[in-house]
């Protein structure tokens, strides 16, 4: 098994990752993916195969996913970032942005704790709040910047026009928005991100019909690779844009590893061309 070798990506100018993170949505929750023990393994077995961004969220399983990643990887390696999100709230299968600044203040400092840090890397909004101003929710951040809990600030799911009125109140240094090989609706956010040096982190990096095998192009280049068509789609986004992050997430070591060597998969000029053709 190949660990990550080579690209790498520097987020907001201090912060050099390893260009494949990895995704820890799946390590906790209902359903229960898995036993705790195997999940903590599987984290710790993203770090052992190069993983150095990690991604998690104060809404998944109210909580408990980062406490998992703490119990998992505390005392954190150098070079790890684990990146988190604040500002949506999980109800059963409903999401609702809340983006009040003092609910965004109270659960940066829960993250904290949970994480077990003194700073947070890397503090991704989950999502805008159309009831909050913009500029209330963007500042509430700031402000935690300038306290020193929270080293650089990230969006997600955000259109170019929202993305350019946050950069008047503090740099953003990354961007959360849904985008693969299949679904391509963020594209002019990729293209502003490209121009601004943002990090950009793909959500569902693999499409559905793709892990599924459905998908014709993406099979036939996977055939001729000797590749799954899940390693075709992320290796596709690599080379897509240096700005791309994508972070798959799997409660399945076999698929941790199987990802991981999509970092590593060679592309050619023509294969990309075709996939992108789809």
């Amino acid at each position: 098994m190949r660990t990550l070798e080579g690209t790498t990506l520097t987020i907001g100018g201090d912060l050099t990752v390893h260009r494949l993170g990895f995704g820890a949505m799946r390590l906790t929750g209902e359903p229960a993916w898995l036993d705790r023990p195997t999940s903590i393994a599987i984290a710790r077995r993203a770090v052992e195969l190069g993983v150095t961004f990690i991604d998690t969220a104060d809404a998944y399983d109210l909580g408990d996913n980062e406490k998992l990643l703490a119990e998992a990887l505390h005392p954190y390696p150098p070079g790890m970032v684990i990146a988190t999100k604040g500002g949506q709230i999980n109800i059963g299968r409903e999401w609702i942005p809340l983006g009040r600044p003092e609910y965004l203040r109270q659960q940066a400092e829960l993250s904290l704790r949970r994480l077990r840090l003194d700073r947070i890397d890397l503090y991704q909004l989950h999502r805008i709040d159309p009831l909050v101003p913009l500029v209330d929710q963007i500042g509430a951040l700031r402000r935690l910047q300038d306290e020193g809990k929270v080293r650089h600030v990230g969006l997600s799911e955000v259109t170019v026009e929202q993305l350019a009125e946050a950069e008047k109140i503090t740099e953003i240094v990354s961007v959360q928005n849904r985008y693969n090989l299949t679904d391509r609706a963020s594209e002019d956010v990729l293209e502003y991100c490209e121009r601004r040096g943002i990090a950009f982190i793909p959500w569902l990096p693999v499409a559905p019909a793709t892990k599924a095998g459905i998908a014709d192009p993406i099979t036939a280049v996977a055939d001729r690779l000797g590749a799954t068509s899940t390693q075709v789609a992320l290796t596709w986004l690599l080379h897509r844009s240096p700005v791309m992050l994508p972070i798959p997430g799997t409660s399945s070591r076999a698929h941790l590893e199987e990802n991981i060597a999509a970092a590593s998969l060679p592309l050619s000029a023509d294969d990309f061309a075709q996939l992108s053709a789809t």
